[in-house]
């Protein structure tokens, strides 16, 4: 992995000569290794790189790059997993190369079959900007499935870009304006959507796009080169007809070859491993095709809601791995909070957040890349919501919507805790999906559900914490997104396959792989994710629903791959997801920072957002009526970020 950025300026527009210098610091901790720079003066163009070294540890694979032709200049961040087998057949159309880099294949292959075409036979995670010499042109690609990120913006008459917002910042003349339609985003989902950034003037790029700008910096919206939708509606049409076994057999194929491809590193190797089916997926057929013992690592903690480490512990002596674990106490990840403007860009409020710092940083002692998990329960079924959403759907259809309202009070009307303390020690919340853990949570954010109009509205409750943002947010229109806009779904023969395929498209982009990214690169650590190899999700939207989501259990067919490497008693276990206690720190070590940001007076003082509702629900949750960690929590990173005087000002 590795950091880009650049400018293209408008017609004669010239910056100082320090500010690529200043764009390539400020996100030197994705590249610690080297960094570099390529400009033409002439045509305003300025690449800047910063090398974190997997493949190709010699200058030979330094950036930014040129073509043997000398047309094509490439920043680039990523890895291109399949650069050998395409360097094959490049060498057989008269390719030469001069060393052993993906950089150098990249540049070849465009230049044999062009931008669209070359980036459809990559097989790999990247971002990069290349600059065509002969005809004057920038085109900005990001991967299929948006795993590393590019952002752009402009910056007066002059195009910016980057590989973090931080990037687009130190570019003088960058306006920071808040983009507050994007704030209320962030209120509704805990991060902001692409293609919108919390600044004004700056976007993300879509996964699976290229942007082009001309030399005078005119450009067109974002062409797709791959279409998840076109994926999910071609794998809907054209299901494949495969036995248990043989779809089973086909899926631990695909895995073991895109596992396969991304063990291959000049660096350090291991894993993150939590203990789940994914994470325990991926070093499963790590350890099947490695000589030696696998390098993992799990970090736990003293909360047993929240504690895998036992689990992982368990799986990795079954496999073998050299297994490296550490357990924090809440002063380790209440440490890092102060760090997350810095680290984040913009604000981001899914607390996994620490606990993803925290195992990042324990990787990167002993390692340089790490593989993860990512993307199971999107392409298999395995959020909660995946399981019960249309069945809770089904039976609640059945009751008028006023009585379903007045079972929603009457839930409400039990605070938290004490359903915790009464329905929790029965024991009868217990399933696969649900552990005993945060009983009254879930039964408070069931009540939000039950007076959903259907389904689609269901869902927007879902992957909602507050219900009307725009009314906290002065001034703002909350925008459209892919969620909120109906026509953007994929067609598909069931409502939990729009669930998945609104999952893979919003939330694993804009913020799973965004958490994973900034908190792997904060450390100089590669994480890479092979569940999300393009081909795998190809063939994932190709095999019927009922090979995924089986009697009431998500990841079948992912299941039963791994269950042929560990036993299924150490895998069948309750859901946990990777998370801290946040609800209890608010009341606890977190309140006095939490009083301070969210003070009534500064809030006015800021003119950004009501305080009123704010400071309700504070007072609601630091009374135990309700846990509102979620929603304050999206206020907090906001408040955070906005009065760090390290970054924004």
């Amino acid at each position: 992995m590795c950091g880009i950025c650049g400018y293209l300026n408008g017609p004669g527009l010239r910056p100082a000569d320090a500010t690529l210098t200043r764009m390539t610091d400020s996100i030197a901790h994705r590249g610690p290794d080297a960094d570099g720079a390529w400009r033409d003066e002439a045509c305003g163009i300025a690449l800047g790189h910063r090398r974190l070294a997997i493949v190709e540890l010699s200058p030979l694979g330094a950036q930014p790059m040129q073509s043997s032709s000398g047309r094509w200049v490439l920043s680039y961040n990523g890895e291109v997993y399949n650069f050998r087998s395409l360097g094959d057949d490049l060498r057989a159309l008269g390719h030469n190369f001069r060393g052993s880099s993906d950089t150098e294949v990249m540049l070849a292959a465009i230049e044999q079959w062009g931008v669209v075409a070359a980036a459809r036979r990559f097989v790999g995670i990247f971002a990069f900007a290349l600059w065509d010499r002969r005809e004057h042109q920038l085109h900005l690609v990001r991967d299929h499935l948006g795993v590393k990120p590019l952002y752009y913006g402009t910056a007066g008459g002059t195009l910016v870009f980057g590989s973090e917002l931080k990037a687009l910042v130190a570019y003088a003349g960058f306006d920071r304006t808040i983009d507050r339609g994007a704030l209320a985003l962030l209120l509704r989902h805990n991060c902001i959507p692409s293609p919108y950034t919390i600044y004004r003037d700056a976007k993300k790029l879509p996964p699976g796009s290229i942007l082009t700008i001309d030399a005078d910096g005119r450009h067109q919206e974002p062409v797709a080169y791959w279409s998840a939708r076109a994926v999910a509606e071609h794998g809907a049409r054209n299901p494949l007809s495969l036995s248990d076994l043989e779809a089973t057999d086909a899926l631990e194929a695909k895995l073991r070859d895109a596992i396969g491809l991304q063990m291959m590193a000049d660096v350090p190797l291991g894993a993150f491993l939590s203990g789940g089916v994914d994470s325990s997926t991926v070093v499963a057929l790590m350890q099947a095709q490695s000589s030696r013992p696998v390098r993992t690592f799990s970090i736990g903690f003293p909360d047993v809601r929240y504690d895998e480490a036992d689990a992982a512990r368990a799986v990795a002596a079954h496999l073998g791995t050299d297994h490296t674990e550490l357990y924090v106490t809440p002063d380790d990840a209440l440490a890092l909070i102060p760090q997350l403007p810095r680290y984040f860009d913009e604000p981001f409020s899914d607390s996994s957040q620490l606990p993803t710092m925290l195992v990042s940083q324990l990787a990167r002692k002993h390692v340089t890349v790490s593989l993860s998990g990512d993307g199971g329960d999107e392409l298999f079924a395995g959020y909660n919501r995946h399981v019960l959403a249309e069945k809770l759907w089904q039976r609640m259809r059945m009751l008028p919507r006023p009585m379903r309202r007045l079972a929603a009070s009457a839930i409400r009307a039990v605070p938290p805790d004490a359903w915790e303390r009464g329905v929790g020690a029965t024991g009868l919340w217990r399933s696969q999906q649900v552990g005993s853990a945060g009983i009254g949570a879930k039964l408070h954010k069931m009540a939000g559900l039950l007076d959903s109009a259907g389904p689609e509205d269901m869902y927007a409750r879902l992957t909602s914490h507050w219900s009307d943002p725009a009314s906290i947010v002065l001034g703002a229109v909350e925008p459209p997104t892919l969620i909120s806009d109906r026509a953007a779904w994929a067609s598909l023969p069931s409502f939990t396959e729009v669930m998945m395929y609104l999952d893979l498209v919003t939330y694993l982009p804009d913020d799973i792989l965004v958490k994973v990214d900034r908190a792997s690169m904060a450390y100089a650590l590669e994480a890479r994710v092979p569940l999300l190899d393009h081909r795998v999700a190809e063939f994932a939207w190709q095999l019927p629903l009922h090979q995924k989501l089986r009697n009431g259990v998500g990841k079948w067919v992912l299941r039963e791959v791994l269950y042929r490497h560990v036993p299924r008693a150490l895998i069948d276990r309750p859901k946990k997801g990777f998370a801290v206690p946040i609800d209890a720190w608010l009341r606890g070590p977190l309140r006095e920072w939490a009083e301070a940001l969210l003070d009534p007076s500064l809030l006015a003082r800021d003119g950004i957002f009501d305080p009123a509702p704010i400071r309700a629900r504070w007072k609601a949750h630091l009374s135990g009526a309700a846990d509102l960690h979620y929603e304050l929590w999206d206020v907090l990173m906001f408040q955070a970020w906005h009065h760090d005087t390290g970054f924004n000002t």
